[in-house]
């Protein structure tokens, strides 16, 4: 490669190198026995990061030869996927403050984010491995910090789930690069010939991203990693590496949109069975965590219901955006007023009137979440619906939004106790109370100025 081809490709790869820096800087704060330094480390290098990703948008080109994507899609995950971290960071300080693996934390999250930037980014097959490795292998440390029975068992079953996941999909896309000869994604032509190898390599794909982004039926390892991690972690694993998991998901669906392999109507189903399952499973739940964990298997699903448009729709990369913005900000913070209120929904008895600021937050959340005008959500969903009527999938949306109504009996039972019962007293903490402010002023504004957004996206 000549030089002044690399040094443009590493120009627009500095985010990522920041990233990179920003993880080794806070892990070297922890062997340099200043874990305090760990987390304004990771906010300064989040902030350089993001501040080096603004000026990228709108660029649409490729570096290294094909293998990464520099667009629409990496980039905004980038926008997304920083901020997402700094307040998960923030969220998480008061449960790695002055233990011996601060630092340790600090500095996983930002090479898990990594991982997940390389995803969203993702021209190659081999950067999709890559993504799945380094996003994996940071989560399940992350899963398993606390060091409690109930860590360890959720870190085991998300690592061996993990690993075999991972294995299904690197060896399915042997199949990819035997009936292409190449591992770029864009040389996917030939797919369109060897239609058992192309099912075989999207069918290796959804199960490696499935498990990555929370799908069902690949969902199994979910609910028992976001109860046994903590709070902030699983607020990071709701957000962060589901949303880098779609967005290479989208990747491939983009280069194979022209082949013909038959793949929207695989997708489609997934959509269904994972937005069904999740909000059904939901509804039984005693404990939030386990209900938002569920919840979360079911907005991987409405992510889907855009994602059948790629490559066709002019919806559906902008719809996967402004609903990944909204969902982050929306999940992060409910994560947050969880945090502050408790595991258990008896625990949100009163909280609407205990504390109304975070009641009221705690609503706007979880019906933003449901898809209730004028919040983000809305139109979040409003333009994944769109994409989908766009290449004929009615209904898809069509169930897309009778599951949408099924949502809303799920999240009225944390809503309807924190005003029903009188209010009891709770403590307040700082960085709980900064990260749900933060996220509510994301919700309401990214709701507000949907309009703006949109139009800037592409």
């Amino acid at each position: 490669m000549p030089e002044t081809s690399m040094a443009h490709d590493l120009g627009l790869l500095l985010p990522e190198i920041a990233l990179l820096l920003t993880a080794i800087a806070a892990l070297t704060a922890g062997m340099l026995r200043r874990d305090g330094w760990a987390l304004p480390v990771t906010l300064v290098g989040l902030a350089i990061a993001f501040g080096l990703s603004v000026p990228l948008v709108g660029t649409q080109t490729s570096i290294f030869e094909g293998t990464f994507r520099v667009d629409a899609l990496s980039i905004w995950a980038k926008l997304i996927l920083l901020p997402a971290t700094a307040l998960v960071a923030v969220l998480a300080l008061p449960e790695v403050r002055g233990t011996d693996r601060e630092a340790t934390v600090f500095s996983l999250l930002s090479f898990t984010t990594l991982g997940a930037l390389a995803l969203a980014g993702a021209g190659d097959l081999m950067f999709l491995v890559l993504g799945l490795l380094l996003s994996g292998f940071g989560a399940f440390a992350l899963v398993a910090y606390p060091r409690t029975d109930r860590a360890t068992e959720a870190a085991m079953k998300y690592f061996v789930f993990g690993v075999v996941s991972g294995a299904v999909m690197t060896y399915g896309l042997t199949f990819w690069f035997g009936a292409t000869g190449s591992t770029l994604l864009s040389d996917a032509q030939p797919l369109g010939d060897a239609r058992l190898a192309g099912m075989a390599s999207l069918l290796a794909v959804l199960v490696g991203l499935g498990y990555k982004a929370g799908l069902a039926p690949f969902h199994f390892w979910a609910p028992d990693a976001y109860e046994g991690a903590p709070l902030a972690v699983a607020a990071y694993l709701s957000v962060v590496t589901k949303i880098g998991a779609i967005f290479g998901l989208a990747q491939v669906a983009i280069s194979l949109a022209p082949v013909g392999v038959g793949w929207r109507p695989a997708v489609a189903t997934v959509a269904i069975i994972s937005m069904t399952f999740g909000n059904l499973a939901a509804l039984r739940q005693i404990n939030v965590v386990r209900l938002l964990a569920y919840s979360s298997i079911a907005q991987a699903g409405y992510f889907l219901v855009g994602l059948v448009g790629a490559g066709t729709s002019l919806l559906a990369l902008r719809s996967l955006i402004v609903f990944a913005a909204a969902y982050g900000a929306m999940n992060i913070g409910i994560f947050a007023v969880v945090a502050q209120a408790g595991r258990d929904i008896d625990a949100f008895a009163g909280l609407g009137r205990s504390r109304p600021w975070i009641g009221a937050s705690a609503v706007i959340f979880l019906l933003s979440l449901v898809g209730v005008p004028p919040l983000a959500g809305f139109f979040g969903k409003l333009l994944l619906f769109g994409a989908a009527i766009d290449v004929g999938y009615t209904w898809l949306a069509v169930a897309a939004i009778v599951n949408s109504v099924l949502s809303l009996a799920v999240y009225l039972r944390i809503i309807v106790p924190m005003y029903q019962q009188p209010g009891i007293e709770r403590p307040v903490s700082v960085e709980p109370t900064f990260v749900w402010s933060s996220a509510l002023v994301l919700t309401i504004g990214l709701g507000l100025g949907a309009q703006v957004l949109i139009g800037g996206i592409l």
